[in-house]
This record gives structure tokens, sequence and C-alpha cells, in this order.
């Protein structure tokens, strides 16, 4: 069986490593060795995180809603409640970028749930 020089494979996957650690600090960014593991770790926590994002956005569309809604002397939890009792079926980012942006659109939502 003929000999298989591996170099240049070798050598590319690396330089493509090496390439992904680019601003890491200390020897996370020239060591293979370190590289690797600090790739790994980055490559875990950027999927955990991805998840998570979909978490903290949609606290933050509730916040939104329950700031806008506490103006027109109602809660949050009211105000979801009689929306599901009025049968509105507008969801948490619609009625938080109403509330930001269009607080005047806002309150004919809210008092139509009412």
């Amino acid at each position: 069986m003929p000999r298989v020089k591996r170099g240049t494979t070798h050598t590319k996957a690396r330089r493509s490593l090496l390439k992904k650690t680019k601003g890491y600090m200390w020897g996370r960014k020239s060591k293979v060795r370190l590289a690797h593991t600090a790739v790994m770790k980055a490559g875990s926590y950027a999927y955990r995180d991805r998840r998570n994002k979909k978490r903290s956005i949609r606290s933050l569309w509730q916040i939104k809603i329950n700031a806008a809604s506490r103006q027109l002397d109602t809660t949050y939890s009211k105000l979801m409640g009689a929306l599901k009792k009025a049968n509105i079926t507008l969801d948490r980012k619609i009625l938080a970028q109403l509330a930001e942006k269009h607080p005047d659109v806002f309150a004919k939502v809210v008092s139509a749930a009412k």
C-alpha cells in the first residue's frame, strides 16, 4: 500500500482552528491544544446562548408590555388574561412594539381587551 503524507491536511486543520481563536488571550490563540479546547467551549456556549437569547428577548417584551399597561391602569397579567378572553391574538413581540413605538394604538388594544 502506498504511503499517504498528511502534512497539508494537518496544516489546513490547524490553520482553520487557529483562525477561529483569533482574538483569544494567551496561549489559547496560538497553541493548538489550548486552542482546540477553547473552540469546543466557545461552540457549546454559542449553542446554549442561541436558546437563552430567545428567553431573554421574551422577558424584555414582557417588561415593555407591563410598563405600558401600567400607564393605562392595568397590569401585564390582567392584560394578557383580558386579551385571551377577548380572543385578541396578538403575540408579545407585536404588543411590545406597539407599546414602545405606537402607544396610542396600544391603548386602543387595551381598551378593546377590557
